[in-house]
């Protein structure tokens, strides 16, 4: 009866876990209980040492596993299989973290086991933004997009200062619990000990806030919101799932056509107006451009016609786009066989054009492993060949480039690249004024997928200090503010128009000229730390 208890003790801390660190993924404006969410955790860590239990790795394995389903169940709705590897395999990466963390308490004591599972934390994540094999969605620092009033520092540190205030805040009341439980706080504090204790932890909490209000009101104050880019964002609303078999591509370029008409009509009438305008649309919202030779392409002829009666105006949309490569052998291990002598390699790229046909691409460089990017490819290639070519050979261009509206730089993240901070940050050092986000979150269904997705781009916005035009297919479309705020939406799966104007921006904030120096900083840590444990566990007493 005992050993029950234990056990629904053990796994009811498993379970607030799990339901603590989800909320602010799933619900707006909660991103603070994550501070408060790990030390279920930490608190079956400790009782199921005290109790003496094995095989504790079940629980914290478990933990995660729960943690990652609730908030991440809905890629399901686009791969079963991908979205079940990718929860256990994530899970099974943080429980590793965890259980190295366990296996330091044998040899180090007091808070150093505590804060070299902090650090490794950190470091991972910071190793899971170059991962051959990677998905960050859950980095603790992203808890706080949708409650960016009280993160306007990231500007500073970027999404891993969250990470690392997360596991202050969270160690800081575990080690105040603790003292509790083993009776330090009334025996062996006095007085002054714990006024700093409970002193040190309120300002623990309350200093990032309150930087954070300073920081933003400052920075609102100081904006210059005298050179503005007009844009038009089109949201098409194309079912992904039926995309080919309910409409041609030529239904689906009348329809943006349309839209797009519906709105130019007044800058047609007005021949003198010819200043700059962007009209986005969606991700691989065409599937016909052939790179190099764009006339091939009915969807490039079809645009770049309409454009010459809208001088000024430029379209930014995304394309399945193709190499076509003669070689008697294999070009790359990527490259498709087509017929003797001709391969063919893809792309999922974002195409700039206007009237005068003058056309630049940019190929996504961060691709969704298994769906468009076939990892290590050397290896697995062969191994997909064999399987009948199931998985996708999406090549990425090697460095970021920009594109122009006239002659106004601007980023266009694609999709999943608006996920990866110090990435991103690229755009703005390559001289971007503002940034543009194209993406296609549909294929996740009517789920907390796309609206996670939108707030990320909140983060990417504060950290650059760069407004962002972002174009989804089904929605979320939406206008935001340089310092996070959503300014303006559309609906979810309705075919919608967006207008409105992105500030231009040149200064760069502390996070774009420096880069990611917390997670250099908390890597550099945990590799003196682990050092110093396999010394320790290599040299005899």
């Amino acid at each position: 009866m005992k050993m029950k208890k234990e056990n629904m003790i053990l796994w009811g801390l498993v379970l607030l876990f799990a339901v603590m660190m989800s909320v602010p993924f799933l619900v707006p404006h909660t991103g603070l209980l994550a501070l408060f969410g790990i030390v279920p955790l930490l608190c079956m860590d400790r009782i199921a040492a005290q109790l003496g239990k094995r095989h504790v790795w079940i629980y914290h394995y478990t933990a995660f596993v729960l943690w990652n389903a609730f908030t991440t169940f809905w890629v399901c709705n686009a791969t079963v299989g991908g979205g079940i590897f990718a929860c256990l395999a994530n899970a099974l990466q943080m429980s590793l973290i965890f259980g190295l963390f366990r296996l330091s308490k044998k040899k180090f004591s007091g808070s150093l086991p505590y804060i070299f599972l902090a650090v490794a934390w950190i470091a991972w994540e910071r190793f899971y933004f170059d991962a051959e094999i990677s998905w960050p969605w859950l980095v603790l620092g992203n808890s706080f997009a949708r409650s960016t009033w009280a993160i306007q520092w990231y500007e500073v540190t970027g999404s891993l200062g969250g990470s690392l205030w997360v596991w202050a805040c969270n160690l800081g009341l575990f080690g105040i619990l603790v003292s509790f439980s083993d009776g330090r706080w009334w025996e062996r504090f006095n007085g002054k000990a714990r006024f700093a204790a409970v002193a040190g932890y309120v300002l623990l909490l309350a200093c990032p806030l309150i930087a954070s209000g300073i920081i933003g009101r400052n920075y609102k104050d100081a904006m210059d919101a005298d050179s503005q880019l007009p844009v038009l964002i089109v949201q098409p609303n194309i079912d992904p799932y039926n995309k080919f078999q309910a409409m041609t591509q030529d239904q689906q370029n009348a329809i943006v056509e349309d839209q797009m008409a519906s709105v130019l009509a007044e800058r047609k009438a007005d021949s003198a107006c010819c200043s700059p305008l962007l009209v986005l649309a969606p991700e691989t919202f065409t599937n016909d451009i052939i790179v190099g030779d764009y006339p091939r392409s009915r969807t490039w002829r079809r645009f770049t016609n309409m454009l010459k009666n809208y001088p000024g105006v430029s379209m930014l949309f995304g394309a399945s786009s193709y190499d076509y490569i003669e070689s008697a052998e294999a070009p790359s291990h990527t490259a498709r066989k087509l017929n003797d002598g001709l391969w063919i390699e893809s792309h999922n790229s974002a195409l700039m054009i206007d009237g005068s046909q003058r056309t630049e691409i940019f190929h996504k460089s961060r691709l969704v492993v298994a769906v468009e990017k076939t990892p290590y490819p050397a290896i697995f290639c062969k191994v997909d060949d064999m399987l009948g070519g199931v998985m996708g050979r999406c090549v990425g261009q090697d460095g970021i480039s920009l594109l122009h509206v006239g002659d106004i730089p601007v980023g266009c993240a694609v999709c999943y690249e608006s996920v990866y901070g110090e990435y991103y940050t690229d755009y703005i050092r390559k001289g971007a004024l503002a940034m543009t986000i194209i993406t296609n979150d549909a294929w996740w269904g009517k789920t907390p997928g796309y609206r996670q997705h939108l707030s990320y781009a909140t983060l990417r916005a504060i950290e650059t200090r760069r407004a962002i035009a972002r174009c989804a297919n089904t929605g979320i479309s939406a206008i935001i503010s340089p310092s996070g705020e959503i300014v303006s939406e559309t609906s979810w799966w309705e075919q919608a128009i967006l207008e409105g104007s992105i500030p231009l921006r040149k200064d760069l904030t502390f996070f774009v000229r420096h880069g990611d120096i917390t997670g250099r900083l908390c890597t550099f840590i945990f590799l003196l730390l682990l050092l110093a444990l396999i010394v320790r566990f290599t040299t005899r007493k």
